[in-house]
């Protein structure tokens, strides 16, 4: 069996619009701890995380007192929207969940996203297999990677989701066969 924790950031401070670079609020680093005091006895091997600041730096407390290192993959990275800020992330989001081949002129669709994702974790899966890991992840990266094992999974539970911040999702499989997903409530 291998355990995965997919641990959505923390509260990100949206004055910066660099998607790549945002860093967590002062709410976020304190909320931060929520997630190190939950996996601390969950006997983690490796921690995994998409590259951008705001993913790495929520599971960055946890690897440094489980004394473990952060390996960035940029499949696991969130979807790109557009190259400029848009206004209506809320109507955006509502068209990208009912049609999932929707997308802005620069932007990525949530099937690409969804696919690069399961790409990446399949790598990990078979990479570390029987591993217990972490994956510091995005809101929409993480929902599609949910959906995918349970197509259940909608824009209602996304919009659920939007503003829960750190948001921990528990995989478990079998090899490459997902058999159970569990939300985690850090509140």
């Amino acid at each position: 069996m291998t355990t995965i924790y997919f641990v959505r950031h923390a509260e990100p401070d949206y004055s910066n619009h660099d998607d790549f670079f945002r860093p967590l609020t002062d709410k976020g680093l304190k909320d931060r701890i929520k997630v190190t005091n939950y996996l601390l006895d969950k006997k983690i091997d490796i921690v995994l995380s998409s590259p951008y600041v705001r993913a790495v730096d929520t599971v960055a407390d946890f690897a440094k007192n489980a004394g473990l290192n952060i390996e960035t993959i940029d499949d696991f990275r969130e979807r790109k929207i557009d190259s400029i800020w848009i206004e209506d992330f809320k109507g955006f989001c509502k068209k990208q969940w009912s049609d999932f081949n929707y997308k802005l002129t620069d932007g990525e669709t949530l099937n690409e996203v969804q696919k690069r994702n399961i790409k990446a974790l399949e790598e990990v899966l078979e990479k570390y297999n029987n591993k217990n890991i972490v994956i510091g992840s995005h809101g929409t990266a993480l929902s599609t990677i949910v959906n995918y094992y349970d197509n259940s999974f909608s824009y209602e539970n996304f919009e659920a989701i939007v503003g829960v911040m750190p948001w921990v999702v528990k995989f478990i499989f079998e090899d490459k066969k997902c058999i159970s997903i569990e939300e985690i409530d850090m509140i």
